[in-house]
């Protein structure tokens, strides 16, 4: 006999509930007797309601309904009871009877809860024989056989999985949700947008939490106040119910237990989301309101989290002063992982009449919205509270600091007298190089606070910042390393003008230790230190590391993560300090590439974040970077203000060998650029006196002589190649090939021209003696075309020269040909021949590189110019 088919199209059925119709179905004349339960809206009904459809085509009348005395002693009746959690103890003894009268055909349908006395009696008389039938929710597998009988054809799988999703598979949800989201018969539900596999892109519609109307009405207060609370997505202990039901343990139970039979609250104690939906949307807003605020009230006061609660508390009309606890709370709650939305509840929590502007204004600079943390901080700082005028100069202080206002921001640190303000003032101060003795004791905390984590880290930070005027470099990036370790546990909330992490990052560039520099910020961005507003620099940073290390596609890939579409908590616009970092990355990466009209399209930005920051002593990276440019482009005194500024800070400070030397590198170059000999030379003597700081001073000293060396035409090629190894073991790799590359082309000894090449391509990571690319356009280490080329390559015949300089113009190669009375297959060949000559992949690549030596080439015309040897002393 084959299976029985279902006549209701909402039954799909399981297992045990198919082989219950398929006996009946079989033989409908045999005794019956059977207990169905499950919650409401699992089936019973439907399942109740086929049975009697099997039983009516054999012939036997249904009663589906309380019968009377007559009817109930018709023989071969058969007696289909539902909902019997609600019969009387009378009628209850009446079916009893009934089985006791002998053998009957019944069925018996019931929710768990209520149970009562005569009910327990009954089923446990009706399962002597046959266990009840317990109805389990739909699995996906059933609830897409319902989705296909109900639209017609196989549903999506996405579909299939929101639906499932949302319902939880209970038969009465599942038929409500498919109702809605079909539009008209025979079509299937569509969406705006195509959904994946998971159900993404299907949307509940209103029509199917209408039908939950009737339902919600009809609980009792205390079953919808539990299902509110359950909906408030807060866990939920015994005791806590008890006190917000005001109930005691066992009058929890039976609360909990008649919401499980309504079917609405799910067997895990959860509810469906379309069910949870439909009690918070059409319970009254009193109600709703009054239960999530006495569970905040009860969580608060258990030190419990409230913030999942607390957007129901924001309702327009909600206040009062335990709603304002409320809110703060959760607004101390979302400052580590949310600032912004912080200080949204801060300002929720000032308008319920709470003293939260200094915590608004906190959370505002955490979450890199200085805008709005200035402007709260300057109320502050003139209010009549003590406290309050000290935490907004400290805001203040902290704000203008990322905004480049040393100096200023030191002033607000020092009169806000908080115990880290003098450690941070002292910083600050000696970044703008107002510090008269550089060796006088380090500042002490004040003693009006506890020694935090932050005051700790302070003082070390200030020590380790005094020990880069003085000390070994290896002492202060110590000291910084370990400030930076001491602050990370509490890392994202400490409002900080400058990290620990960063600044021992800007030590071991300007040091060489690189390696040191990449661990320190990949902790401190784990760790989250300094908030958003610290997270751009601290990867501004890193993106710096890469460039100077040569890996330009790296280092433009992590510029665009802080300089693209903003993203998480971070969506103010980059601060004068970031800019100015950024524009100098975006220069760098440019000038390492040969990219000169990428140089040129920077520009514009960087002067105008150089205009914009003052120069400090932390701002030395991205200067030197700019001052490169402006040479390059012949802008070189545009940026002689900033530079004369800068170099007078050094002398301020005492000219400390670890600020002055990567600065005098940048200024060398530059000089070298824009041929200035004589000033070259200054550079290289300033290097040349602070040879016994530091092994890399040592090793940037060495260079620069060399590089000078070159240029007048003196190429010792075992000197360069000590000199660019140096380099490149203390991670400036681009410039050591660079220097053996330039090397290479002004030496007429051909042995040594091919030595420093192998040297040159070895230090970009190729193989000696390799003619192409190392690497895929785009790669992270791909070579830099004006770094490594042979002294044959940049000669280029006159005829050569000539034909570059049109190509460059944009002429066609016919174009080029009628212009040098030449034919274009000959063009054609010169370009080739430049091309093998120049080391270059593709015509783009060719471009570039004409350019370049076009810029270098300058107004003599020369490829390789030689500088006039140096003056003697």
């Amino acid at each position: 006999m084959s299976p029985h088919t279902a006549i209701r199209p909402e039954l799909v059925l399981d297992g045990p509930t198919r082989a219950l119709l398929d006996a009946v179905d079989a033989d409908p004349h045999a005794p019956l007797a059977v207990a169905i339960t499950a919650p409401g809206g699992y089936g019973k009904s439907a399942l109740l309601h086929e049975l009697a459809g099997l039983y009516r085509r054999a012939g036997h009348p249904v009663l589906d309904t309380w019968p009377t005395a007559a009817s109930t002693a018709e023989p071969g009746a058969v007696l289909l009871v539902d909902d019997a959690h609600l019969l009387d103890e009378a009628r209850l003894r009446e079916l009893r009877q009934r089985l006791d009268a002998g053998p009957a055909r019944l069925a018996v349908a019931y929710r768990p809860w209520p149970r009562p006395a005569a009910l327990v009696e009954l089923v446990e008389q009706l399962t002597r024989d046959r266990p009840p039938l317990l109805l389990a929710p739909f699995t996906a597998a059933r609830t897409a056989a319902r989705l296909g009988t109900a639209y017609g054809h196989r549903p999506e799988a996405g579909l299939v999985s929101f639906v499932q999703g949302q319902t939880g598979g209970v038969p009465r949800f599942v038929e409500r949700l498919a109702a809605a989201l079909r539009p008209e018969a025979g079509t299937p539900p569509r969406q705006p947008q195509a959904p994946d596999a998971g159900g993404a892109g299907y949307r509940v519609p209103p029509a199917a939490l209408l039908p939950f109307g009737t339902e919600v009405a009809d609980l009792t207060w205390p079953v919808r106040r539990l299902l509110l609370a359950v909906a408030a997505g807060v866990p939920l202990p015994v005791d806590l119910l008890g006190a917000l039901l005001e109930q005691d343990p066992d009058e929890v139970d039976e609360t909990l237990a008649q919401a499980r039979a309504s079917g609405l609250l799910g067997p895990d104690d959860r509810l469906p989301p379309i069910v949870e939906r439909a009690v918070t949307s059409l319970s009254p807003a009193g109600q709703r309101i009054a239960v999530w605020q006495r569970l905040a009230e009860l969580q608060r006061g258990r030190g419990a989290p409230v913030l999942p609660l607390v957007r129901s508390l924001l309702t327009p009309g909600v206040g009062g002063e335990n709603a304002g606890l409320t809110i703060e709370a959760a607004a101390e709650e979302a400052l580590a992982e949310q600032p912004s939305l912080a200080a949204d509840l801060f300002a929720a929590a000032a308008a319920a009449g709470r003293p939260t502007a200094a915590r608004q204004a906190y959370a505002a600079a955490l979450a890199g919205d200085l805008d709005t943390a200035l402007r709260l901080a300057d109320r502050l700082v003139g209010a009549a509270d003590a406290d309050d005028r000290r935490d907004g100069a400290t805001v203040a202080a902290t704000a203008l600091a990322h905004r480049g206002q040393l100096g200023r921001g030191a002033e607000l640190y020092r009169w806000s007298n908080v115990p880290s303000s003098a450690a941070f003032a002292a910083v600050a101060t000696i970044g703008t190089g107002h510090v008269a003795e550089p060796d006088a004791p380090a500042p002490q905390p004040s003693t009006d606070g506890p020694p935090t984590l932050l005051t700790s880290a302070a003082l070390l930070t200030v020590r380790g910042v005094r020990e880069t005027l003085t000390g070994p470099p290896t002492a202060a990036l110590s000291t910084l390393v370990q400030a930076a370790a001491l602050l990370e546990p509490a890392g994202r909330t400490v409002l900080l003008p400058d990290s620990p992490a960063a600044l021992a990052a800007l030590v071991a560039l300007h040091c060489g230790e690189l390696e040191i520099g990449e661990r320190v910020l990949d902790r401190a961005i784990l760790a989250g230190l300094g908030g958003a507003l610290m997270s751009r620099r601290h990867r501004l940073l890193q993106a710096w590391i890469q460039m100077v290390r040569g890996r330009t596609a790296m280092a433009a890939e992590a510029l665009h993560a802080v300089t693209g579409p903003p993203t998480g908590d971070v969506t103010a616009p980059l601060e004068s300090r970031d800019q100015l970092f950024a524009s100098a990355l975006e220069i760098g990466i440019a000038r390492r590439d040969s990219d000169l009209p990428a140089v040129q399209r920077a520009w514009g930005q960087a002067r105008e974040a150089l205009v914009r920051h003052p120069v400090d002593l932390f701002s030395f990276l991205p200067l030197g970077e700019i001052t490169i440019a402006a040479a390059r482009l012949g802008e070189l005194n545009r940026l002689e203000p900033y530079l004369r500024e800068a170099y007078a800070l050094l002398d301020r400070l005492g000219a400390p060998a670890l600020w002055a030397t990567q600065l005098r590198w940048s200024g060398l170059h530059a000089a070298i650029i824009a041929e200035l000999p004589s000033v070259a030379d200054e550079h290289v003597a300033a290097l040349a006196a602070n040879v016994g700081h530091s092994r890399y001073s040592a090793v940037m000293a060495a260079a620069a002589e060399s590089w000078v060396e070159v240029l007048r035409g003196t190429v010792d090629p075992a000197r360069v190649e000590s000199a660019a190894r140096g380099l490149h073991d203390a991670g400036l790799g681009w410039d050591g090939a660079r220097l053996a590359g330039q090397a290479a082309i002004r030496t007429a000894d051909r042995r040594a021209m091919t030595a420093l090449l192998d040297c040159a391509r070895m230090l970009q990571g190729r193989p000696a003696g390799h003619k192409g690319p190392a690497h895929p356009a785009g790669a992270s280490n791909a070579p830099v075309a004006d770094a490594v080329t042979a002294p044959t390559e940049s000669r280029l015949s006159d005829r050569e020269q000539e034909v570059a300089d049109l190509v460059l113009s944009g002429l066609t190669y016919k174009q080029i040909g009628d212009r040098l009375f030449i034919s274009a297959k000959t063009v054609e060949h010169h370009v080739a021949r430049m091309r093998q000559r120049l080391n270059c992949a593709n015509r783009g690549e060719l471009l570039n590189r004409l350019r370049v030596l076009a810029a270098e080439r300058g107004s003599n015309g020369s490829a390789t110019p030689t500088w006039p040897k140096r003056p003697a002393s």
